[in-house]
């Protein structure tokens, strides 16, 4: 009896313990084994603890806004023209001859490209150090200098004509005729292979024998109106001097006019202002100098109206010419130039660099 009780409370007890075992079981509290197990990780942790205690579905990320596209620069256009070739200037320049397309013209490695300013604003591009490498440069270095505009002192408006020298390569052969011939006063000669655009600024460079270059716009060809050019030099040259003109169209003007708002000269400490109001040399001109550093960039200006000529360097009037006798006659154009003036002692390679060329009303 006792043993059938003792067999049938160890059943009863063995049950029991199934029981209990099918219990833990169902709470997800029952003894695994540990082998291989990894423990989550704390970041694993938090996000269980900060999760709802509902699933739901997570909300859509904002869209991003799109970038603005840079505005394309204004593309200023005119009309073809026979291509201009110089004729003898009171200052002595010689006539030139147009060169074949200027795209036959081998480029040539320009000086230190720099970053340009705006376009119609009239912003100061920053100051920053050169950076070594070609493109860095291009972006970072500084186009130190005044770089304040007449265009936007003066309120000239919007720019009807010009070159921002956008493209690489040769000069824009619907742009410029490019000079090709004997240089300054016959000495040396101007080559369509002086000239070179890239990171938006055209070099022109002159070598130690007088080979330099010059070019002539087919745009603009016009009477009255206002010009503005970005221009600076690699050294104060003696022997190669910047020179920025307005040259009388089709090479004619019954009083030899010609208007150089901006030229160097042996005095490498300034830039000089010209107006030829007659034929007959330096006698029938008017002129005005400022001392300046052309190794930096500067705008040179010219406001050319019924009332008269006036010159502008970064925004300050520089010359002022109202005798009405003095003025040019018929319809002119921008010009370009480095010129050589060798004197008998060695000459260095020379560069000048035009950022932009913009013609207002």
């Amino acid at each position: 009896m006792f043993q059938k009780t003792q067999s049938k409370t160890s059943r009863l007890n063995k049950v029991a313990i199934v029981v209990a075992m099918g219990a833990l079981s169902l709470t997800g509290c029952g003894v695994a084994s540990t082998a291989g197990a990894a423990a989550p990780s704390s970041g694993q942790a938090a996000r269980s603890a900060a999760a709802p205690a509902s699933p739901v579905a997570d909300a859509p990320k904002a869209a991003a806004t799109p970038k603005t596209a840079a505005t394309p620069k204004a593309r200023a256009t005119g009309t073809a023209v026979v291509p201009d070739e110089k004729d003898t200037a009171p200052t002595g320049r010689t006539a030139e001859t147009a060169a074949a397309p200027a795209s036959e013209a081998a480029p040539v490695a320009p000086v230190e490209a720099t970053a340009k300013g705006s376009a119609a604003a009239g912003t100061t591009p920053a100051v920053a150090a050169p950076a070594p490498a070609p493109v860095a440069a291009q972006a970072a270095a500084a186009a130190t200098g005044n770089g304040s505009q007449a265009a936007t002192a003066r309120g000239w408006g919007a720019v009807v004509a010009g070159d921002e020298f956008s493209k690489t390569g040769a000069p824009d052969s619907t742009k410029w005729s490019v000079f090709k011939g004997t240089g300054h006063a016959g000495k040396g000669a101007r080559s369509p292979q002086a000239w070179s655009v890239a990171n938006g600024v055209a070099t022109v460079s002159g070598n130690s024998a007088g080979s330099t270059g010059g070019m002539s716009a087919k745009f603009a060809q016009q009477k009255y109106g206002k010009w503005e050019t970005r221009m600076r030099t690699n050294a104060r040259d003696p022997k190669y001097h910047p020179v920025l003109i307005l040259w009388p169209n089709n090479n004619t003007s019954p009083n030899c006019a010609e208007i150089d708002y901006a030229e160097g000269s042996t005095n490498t400490a300034q830039v000089k202002f010209f107006l030829h109001y007659a034929c007959g040399g330096s006698s029938f001109q008017t002129t005005a100098a400022k001392a300046i550093d052309t190794t930096q960039w500067h705008n040179y200006a010219v406001e050319w109206t019924p009332a008269g000529v006036t010159g502008y360097i970064d925004g300050v009037k520089t010359f002022s010419d109202t005798n009405p006798a003095h003025l040019p006659t018929v319809g002119m154009h921008q010009t370009l130039q480095l010129d050589w003036f060798p004197d008998g002692s060695a000459t260095k390679p020379s560069q000048m660099q035009v950022d932009w060329v913009r013609v207002y009303k």
